[in-house]
C-alpha cells in the first residue's frame, strides 16, 4: 500500500476513491480513513478496516457550504450561524437528512447526518473531485490517530488503497454539535471549545 505525497497522490485517491475503496487522507484536525459512500460497499469496507462498529454513524465532509445545502436540504439557523462561524474548520454538524438521501452511513437514526467543511486543502479537493466523502479518524476503533502517514499506514495495513503523506496531523478531533431549529447540543467537544460554540449562537 503505497504513502504518496499529498499534492501529488491527488489523482490516484480520485480514481480509489471512484472505485469504492478506502484511501487515508490529511485532514485540519487528524488523519482521516475515507470512502465515497454512494459506491456500491464502500462504506462497510471504511467500518472493516477501523473495527468501528455500525453503531457509530459516519460523519461526511463536503467541499463548501452549497454541498452541505444538498444533503441536508434545509439547514436550520442555528447550523448556519454556526457553519458561518466555524467553517472551514475542525466542526461537525449533526443536521436533518435530505429526504431521499440513500447513502448508508451506519448509525441509529436515519434522519440525520454530520457534515463537516474541513479547513485544509486536501479533502476538499477530493471532495469537488468525487462528491462529499464519508471519512472517519485514521485509527483502530478505540485508539488514539497517528500523527504521521507512515504511522498510520503502518496500523491500518493492506486495508485502505493508499495513505496521502500531507506532514504531521496532530490534535483534537473535531467537535460535534447536533443541531435543531430550536436548540443544539454538543455530542462531543474538540476542537472548538463548547464555550465558542455557544457564543457564536448569542
Amino acid at each position: 500500500m503505497p504513502v504518496l505525497p499529498a499534492d501529488s497522490g491527488l489523482d490516484a485517491a480520485t480514481e480509489a476513491l471512484a472505485a469504492g475503496r478506502p484511501v487515508v487522507l490529511p485532514t485540519d484536525t487528524v488523519y482521516g480513513v475515507a470512502v465515497e459512500p454512494t459506491r456500491r460497499g464502500a462504506t462497510d469496507r471504511l467500518f472493516a478496516v477501523k473495527g468501528r462498529p455500525r453503531t457509530a454513524a459516519l460523519p461526511l465532509l463536503v467541499a463548501s457550504l452549497d454541498q452541505a445545502l444538498q444533503l441536508s436540504g434545509d439547514l436550520p439557523a442555528t447550523a448556519m450561524a454556526l457553519a458561518g462561524a466555524f467553517w472551514p474548520g475542525g466542526l461537525t454538524l449533526v443536521v436533518p437528512r435530505r429526504p431521499g438521501l440513500d447513502i448508508d452511513l451506519g448509525g441509529e437514526d436515519e434522519t440525520t447526518v454530520g457534515l463537516r467543511h474541513p479547513d485544509h486543502p486536501v479533502p476538499v479537493a477530493l471532495a469537488q473531485r468525487v462528491g462529499p466523502i464519508a471519512a472517519t479518524s485514521a485509527n483502530l476503533h478505540g485508539r488514539a490517530t497517528p500523527p504521521t502517514a507512515e504511522e498510520v499506514a503502518a496500523e491500518l495495513g493492506e486495508a485502505v488503497e493508499l495513505v496521502l503523506d500531507g506532514g504531521p496531523c496532530a490534535g483534537a478531533p473535531s467537535t460535534v454539535v447536533a443541531c435543531t431549529p430550536e436548540d443544539v447540543t454538543v455530542l462531543r467537544e474538540g476542537r472548538v471549545p463548547t464555550a465558542d460554540v455557544l457564543a457564536a449562537l448569542r
